[in-house]
């Protein structure tokens, strides 16, 4: 058994039933917490819509930021469109080449590391990961990680520290008039150029759009590779499994961003008095996808609260589903097998010194979500 700190809280409340009525914001929200429910919700956007500005995240985000983010925020067929104009841009990572820029900055971390005696893996190794990954990713320049590091671990709300919901949109004003000095392929440039039915992105999309990009992947692939750390640190005969057995680093990749689940839930709105397995939700209240209950249902997961290197099938919805599926999974994805592998094959041991968990609290649970602060130590 893992003893990294995450379980389940929705573990008895999923035996008393399909939904969890709960409150954010002052407002009732129906928490929808079984796979295969939260499944059928996310393909069914007439019914739980998009369309709900600043308020797909949970709790809202009406005074982190001033615009709507795209397309995340829209339902289809609108929200096709708007993601098409970015999709490219998020396939990047099936590129070989891509790969090896990956696996080179993984490299780096790795060896940064292991020349000290401890290192706090959120800020010191997860965090420059994150940002200097999404340098690729945006394909612009690595300095340009400098000032993203500035902005913590979630850009908008990281507890306990002012919002820099701000200073990222006053950033990437600018970078929208700077992009031309970067060239045609990166993300400012190819949001300067793209067409929506017909015409030009206003300022506000491209904002929006650029607002998700950095907003939307930062704590989760943070906290992803934080889980990973703490979990090889603590058993080691994973880690001696994962380099014997090479072929199991894409199977052990998925098991972890399930066991993580780095996004709780989403918001989804109802657009009129809807029945939701028994609970009447009025027009204009959300319900939630739950993605962290749904990842850990005993009647589809064996030993969720396990870790299982080798768990198949695995049909996880920590990257969500249907038309809303994330478009930054690729990149996710890549991040984490490649770190398995560059641990793997590098490193003999992984020490645990201390960790502190951050704990998610709300009226309907307590969850853990991360680690405010994790030293390790790397041994050859």
């Amino acid at each position: 058994m893992s003893k990294c700190p995450y379980h389940d809280p929705f573990k008895e409340k999923r035996t008393k039933g399909p939904i969890l009525t709960t409150e954010f914001d002052g407002d009732p929200v129906a928490m929808i917490l079984g796979l295969k429910d939260v499944r059928k919700a996310t393909r069914d956007h007439q019914s739980f819509s998009s369309n709900a500005p600043f308020r797909v995240p949970i709790p809202r985000e009406d005074e982190l930021r001033s615009v709507r983010q795209f397309p995340i925020e829209s339902d289809p067929p609108e929200h096709t469109e708007y993601r098409q104009i970015v999709e490219p841009i998020f396939n990047r990572p099936n590129h070989p080449e891509y790969q090896i820029l990956i696996e080179d900055l993984i490299n780096k971390l790795v060896d940064g590391c292991k020349q000290t005696d401890s290192f706090e893996a959120v800020n010191e190794f997860a965090l420059p990961l994150q940002s200097h990954a999404l340098t690729h990713l945006l394909n612009v320049p690595a300095s340009e990680a400098e000032t993203w590091l500035k902005w913590g671990v979630h850009v908008l709300h990281d507890e306990g520290k002012p919002s820099k919901g701000g200073d990222m949109e006053d950033y990437c004003k600018k970078a929208l008039l700077r992009c031309v000095d970067w060239g045609d392929d990166n993300f400012f440039t190819i949001l300067n150029r793209a067409k929506f039915q017909g015409r030009s992105l206003t300022e506000d999309e491209k904002l929006g759009f650029a607002n998700l990009a950095f907003a939307g992947g930062r704590d989760t692939v943070i906290n992803t590779i934080c889980v990973i750390l703490a979990h090889l640190a603590q058993n080691h005969d994973d880690l001696l499994r994962l380099r014997n057995e090479p072929s199991l680093i894409n199977c052990a990749g998925e098991e972890f961003i399930r066991f993580a689940t780095p996004l709780t839930h989403i918001g989804r709105k109802c657009p009129v008095d809807t029945e939701v397995h028994g609970v009447t939700v009025k027009s204009g209240h959300l319900i939630s996808l739950a993605w962290a209950s749904a990842n850990f249902d005993d009647t589809i997961f064996t030993e969720p609260e396990r870790i299982q290197i080798d768990r198949k099938p695995n049909p996880h919805v920590a990257f969500g589903n249907g038309p809303h599926n994330c478009l930054g999974a690729p990149h996710a994805r890549l991040i984490v097998r490649t770190l398995l592998k560059v641990i793997s094959e590098q490193t003999n041991e992984l020490t645990l010194i201390s960790q502190q968990p951050k704990i998610e609290k709300t009226s309907g649970y307590e969850r853990v979500n991360g680690f405010e602060n994790l030293y390790l130590s790397f041994h050859r």
